[in-house]
């Protein structure tokens, strides 16, 4: 991988976008159960969280605390018990499901920690599969994406098999998977946990060079601390909780009581 990709750094332009703009992403009260009776497991405890547009927002904490569960939540995947997602302004519970699914096809990136590459398809195939999900022509989509496997510095393996890509290759073509249709909020489950420290800090170029803009929310589930130095901003999670919000520029936390 190329390693002298700029560092990102938190954007002063953007540090105060939470006031100035409506977010993207914004949870309120969200509350998530697992079981009934005695066999019931408070997951989210009336969890706020917030990310605006043009920033990349953390969100770390132990094993456990509830972060996979919270972005699935966000992304739709899970039903919540209690309170209120709303992703650019459209509120989940007023969507019905088969809104929600085309709400999300076109709106929502992901980028998982195994990649989950299909092994049949070469590079460029795995990266246009969202806009051959939309009904986009083969050949278009597969330009596309081959184009944009090029923009993150893979162009010359568009045709390579996922087998015969390094573990940082085939985080690029999931990376291109979940940008190839120009999604409004990337979410970003532990993209660096497979990676050695020096690869995944250039996946976290790529991230940051490539996935912020002003018009997209990126959310990055981690536990690595050494990639913290990217992000905007740091929600801390613990026990179902957003406890606290730690914005990178003025390195200030603010305290967010948990609800019980």
């Amino acid at each position: 991988m190329n390693a002298t990709m700029t560092m990102h750094m938190p954007s002063q332009t953007f540090m105060h976008s939470l006031v100035e703009t409506e977010p993207a992403v914004r949870c309120e009260g969200i509350r998530k159960s697992f079981g009934t009776g005695e066999a019931k497991v408070d997951v989210l405890r009336g969890v706020d969280f917030t990310a605006a547009p043009g920033e990349m927002t953390f969100l770390v904490g132990p094993s456990g605390c509830g972060k996979t569960t919270l972005i699935s939540v966000i992304a739709g995947l899970l039903d919540f018990s209690d309170g209120e997602v709303t992703l650019f302004g459209e509120r989940w519970s007023a969507l019905s499901p088969r809104d929600q699914i085309v709400f999300r096809r076109q709106n929502l990136g992901f980028v998982f920690q195994q990649y989950n590459l299909l092994p049949a398809l070469t590079a460029a195939e795995n990266a246009a599969v969202p806009l051959l999900a939309a009904g986009v022509n083969r050949s278009k989509a597969v330009r596309r994406a081959t184009e944009l496997l090029d923009q993150l510095g893979l162009g010359h393996r568009a045709n390579a098999y996922p087998r015969t890509l390094s573990g940082g290759q085939q985080q690029r073509v999931a990376l291109a998977r979940a940008l190839v249709h120009e999604p409004r909020l990337l979410i970003c489950d532990e993209p660096t946990a497979a990676l050695d420290h020096h690869t995944g800090e250039a996946v976290m170029d790529l991230l940051a060079n490539s996935a912020v803009h002003p018009e997209r929310a990126v959310i990055v589930v981690t536990h690595d601390n050494r990639v913290f130095h990217y992000a905007d901003r740091i929600a801390h999670m613990n026990d179902g909780a957003i406890t606290e919000v730690e914005s990178r520029a003025s390195k200030t936390f603010s305290t967010v009581p948990v609800a019980l």
